[in-house]
Parts: C-alpha cells; structure tokens; sequence
C-alpha cells in the first residue's frame, strides 16, 4: 500500500466558466489586499500615513478642473492606442509596435503643419493630415505584417525593432526642424496662428479629442463583434489551421487587420500632435504604445472594458507623480505603490480563470495514515 503514488497536496485546473458575480468579488478583493499591502509599505518604508498618500493620488487625479481635463485626456489617447492594438491581438497577432507607429502617426501630422503652412488653405490642412497620419501608421503596421504573412518572421521582434526605426527617424526630423536653431526641439508648431489644430468645443482643449476616442470605443466594439472581419480575425486567432479549411485566407486577414491597427495608431499620433501638445519629440507618445498592450489583455479585448482598464492605468500614473512631489518621496516610491495595485490586478485573472483543486482525504486514508 505504501507504494501506491500519492495525489498531490492541489492542482490546478481551467474553468469552464465563472460566475459575473465571483469574477467581481474576486477583483474587489484583490484590489483590497493591493491597497492593505501599500499601506504596510507605506508605514514600513517612509512612516507616511497611507490614508494621506491615497488622497493625494485622488488630489493628484481631480484635484482641479484642469487636472481633471488633463486626466481624461490621458485616459483618451491612452484607450485609443489600446483600441488601436487590440484587433492584431485578438487575432493572436503581437504587435508590440504600437509605439512606432503612433509616432509614425505623430510625424506625419507635424510634417503637415510645417510643410503645408503657407501652401494649403487652413480648413483643408486637417482632412490632409488625418489621412496622411492614418497612412503612415498604417505602412509601419503593414510592413511586419507582409513579412509575417509571406516568411513567417517573428512578429514581436519586428514590430520591437520598428520602435527604434521610429524614434530615430523623429529624432532626425527633430534636429532638421528645429526652432530655434541650435535648441535641438521643435517647440510648440504654428503656436501664433494655431494652423493644423483641432479646434476647441466648449471653449475646451480636449473635448474633441474626447470625443472621436469615444466614436472609436463603440465603431470598434462592432467592428470586433458584428462583422465579418471581426469573425475573421476571430477565427484566425483561435486557429489558422481551421481558419484556412473553413476558407478563410490567413494571409490576407493577417496583412488587413494590421493595416488596421496601424492606421488607428496613426489616427491616435495625429490627435496627439494636432489635439493635445502640438509638437513632436522622440517621447510624445510616452510608452503609451507599451502601456496598451496590458490595457488591451486586462480588458480581455473587450472595447467597453478598455475604457475602465485605461482610467485606472492613467489614476494610478498621474496620483503617483503628485505623491512623488507632495511627500518630497523618490518617484520610485511611488512606481512601488503603482506596480504593487497592479501585481494583484493582474494576478487575480489567474484565479478567473483558473481554480485551485485540494487533495480530499478520504477515511480510508485517514485510517492507513493511522
């Protein structure tokens, strides 16, 4: 009898599916356990009352009217790469490239702005620069996915490596455009007569973009979810092998969807430059391209969902910089805060979706045992 192998302590075993009700009830208890660990870290490492330092993140987010435009408008431009990506990754896709990209997207619309200033009437300039933007993207996207479509080149250290292509390509046209000379940047373009900007509504600077963000939200959900290339791009993520024998061309959708997801980053580097700061540097999109990536995976692709994933990952951003400078904290300090929240918010998808299965002891045992 000894030598009969024994069941382990657990395993571990996928679920069929979870309640809507024990999916929240996990989240919220991981987003508790998150904040009870800040806490003790708080009072560990700096003797700072953590119930300050979480007003402060609030303050930080919504402490003004302008703090508050600024937090949306982050939470904006941060959902729209997210929405952006989100097809190549549904279609199991790994476009890391969403940073190049957008800033492909960015130099496109500021070479509009400089270049068709005085050659192209002002209510023209913004049609030309959305298409210009959206073509670009959509060209940085495009490339890898040729390639991964007629070689089978691998499709995250492609889009990784156009990253790097990107930047240096602005950092060139940077130091070619400065103003002044000498100063190496940019500065604010066409700042006198505002040529190539988004107008205001509302006597509001970010409404606009806002607003085409929010267009983008439900324009994708159906895109995703009630046409056929939504089905496609299904279908090819589960399995191309099935994609193929029920007829679907692999290739083409592959090359499509990320035409796609490239031309929305161009379209999000556009309102980026023509709607928000009005420049171009080699960190205006700011990592924004990376940060969709976990956007996109903790919403589970869901454009709806997108949107509370983006406000959270901005809050958490915005909140820690005002502790930084409040408490006089390294702002290391409060990238600790941020990436603990995060560890639970994440971790909890793996009690989501998956559950952990205890050995039962039986009597018989218990009586071997004795």
């Amino acid at each position: 009898m000894s030598d009969k192998k024994r069941e382990p302590l657990f395993h571990i075993s996928k679920r069929t599916e979870i309640a809507w009700h024990k999916a929240l009830l996990i989240r919220v208890a991981a987003i508790a356990l998150a904040l009870l660990v800040s806490a003790i870290i708080c009072l560990v490492l700096t003797n700072t009352n953590p119930v300050s330092i979480y007003t402060t993140i609030i303050k930080g987010t919504f402490g003004t009217m302008r703090k508050t435009w600024v937090t949306f408008r982050d939470v904006a431009m941060l959902l729209c790469i997210s929405l952006a990506v989100t097809p190549a990754f549904k279609m199991r896709f790994w476009n890391v490239g969403g940073e190049g990209q957008t800033l492909m997207g960015c130099l496109a619309a500021a070479s509009c702005m400089i270049l068709l200033r005085d050659v192209v009437p002002a209510w023209a300039i913004i049609p030309i620069m959305v298409l210009s933007s959206v073509a670009a993207g959509a060209i940085w996207g495009g490339i890898p996915a040729i390639f991964k479509a007629k070689w089978n080149t691998n499709e995250t250290l492609f889009t990784l490596m156009m990253n790097y292509v990107a930047t240096q390509l602005v950092a060139y046209f940077c130091i070619f455009w400065e103003s002044p000379k000498g100063s190496g940047k940019i500065g604010i373009i066409n700042q006198k007569t505002q040529f190539g900007w988004l107008p205001k509504i509302a006597n509001q600077q970010y409404l606009l973009n806002i607003l085409i963000v929010a267009g983008l939200v439900l324009l994708m959900f159906l895109y995703l979810y009630y046409t056929k290339h939504g089905y496609e791009i299904s279908v090819v993520g589960e399995s191309q092998r099935t994609a193929r024998y029920v007829g679907i061309k692999v290739e083409w959708v592959i090359v499509r969807t990320m035409l796609i997801s490239g031309g929305l980053c161009g379209l999000a580097g556009f309102l980026l430059t023509a709607g928000s700061d009005h420049t171009l540097t080699t960190t205006l999109v700011d990592g924004r391209g990376f940060t969709a990536v976990m956007v996109s995976w903790l919403a589970k692709f869901n454009p709806f969902t997108m949107i509370l994933t983006s406000f959270l990952l901005v809050f958490l951003d915005r909140g820690a910089g005002e502790v930084s400078s409040k408490f006089g904290l390294n702002h290391s300090f409060s990238d600790i805060i941020t990436g603990v929240i995060l560890f639970f918010i994440i971790g909890c998808e793996f009690f989501i979706n998956y559950k952990i299965n205890f050995r039962k002891h039986t009597v018989k045992e218990e009586k071997l045992r004795v």
